[in-house]
């Protein structure tokens, strides 16, 4: 339960969480004059960027000194409801001042995925870093039903990757044919803060078994987010929280 905050709505979350990127993105650019971010998909994520992209919130982040990228994508073409990049351009990106290249999205409708994971590992290998190498400063995720993050599926390949910062996956060993990208775990634990947001009902019994259970990352991949030397904060809404 270390490092974990429950919140009472998920609108509460939302607000919580919009804070603190903005707080993280200003000390990012005063110290190295660049702050990078890693965005997830999903419902609470979508919240979250709507919020940034307000009217109250967008000039509060400085987008051109921000670099944008992607926890995961799905095997599917940009304009697709099921990709990740679109939902985060009509969410956010549509309205924020960042500059084009400073996007750096999955292409998930390559043909070849293999190519398509490397070439975006060297995308992030090229962000501007500091001697310490850390790529990220931001990472946003969430946890699915199965336990899940990213695209690290339960029982994939993926999940003992070792080296490689972006592979491409299979949803389940049993689903051979759904395809994703997903960041692995050894780009993922050396951001220097990783914000793991849950919400509802349908995640309170994993949500416990994750965070009072035995640890086995092979069933559920979201507990091998931990940080080498950053942040990681799990926020959860009471409903997700409501066995702990």
């Amino acid at each position: 339960m270390k490092n974990t905050i429950i919140f009472q709505t998920p609108d509460e979350l939302v607000q919580a969480t919009a804070a603190r990127v903005v707080e993280i993105a200003a000390q990012s650019i005063a110290a190295r004059g660049v702050f990078s971010l890693a965005l997830a998909g999903g419902s609470t994520p979508r919240a979250l960027y709507k919020l940034l992209a307000s009217d109250a919130w967008r000039t509060r982040i400085d987008w051109q000194n921000t670099h944008v990228c992607f926890g995961d994508e799905r095997a599917v073409v940009p304009d697709s409801d099921d990709s990740n990049y679109r939902m985060a351009r009509e969410s956010l990106l549509n309205h924020i001042d960042v500059p084009p290249q400073n996007i750096h999205h999955m292409i998930g409708e390559a043909a070849d995925l293999d190519a398509a994971a490397r070439d975006y590992e060297a995308q992030l290998r090229a962000l501007p870093m500091p001697l310490d190498l850390v790529p990220l400063d931001l990472v946003l995720l969430g946890m699915g039903d199965d336990g899940h993050t990213a695209s690290l599926f339960p029982g994939t390949p993926a999940l003992r990757e070792t080296q490689r910062w972006c592979v491409a996956t299979d949803v389940a060993p049993l689903e051979p044919h759904v395809r994703r990208l997903t960041l692995t775990y050894p780009v993922l634990n050396a951001a220097r803060h990783i914000f793991v947001i849950v919400t509802g009902k349908g995640k309170m019994q994993r949500a416990q078994a994750v965070l009072q259970g035995p640890r086995d990352i092979e069933k559920m991949p979201v507990q091998g987010i931990e940080p080498i030397d950053g942040e990681l904060v799990r926020m959860l809404d009471a409903d997700a929280a409501a066995l702990l």
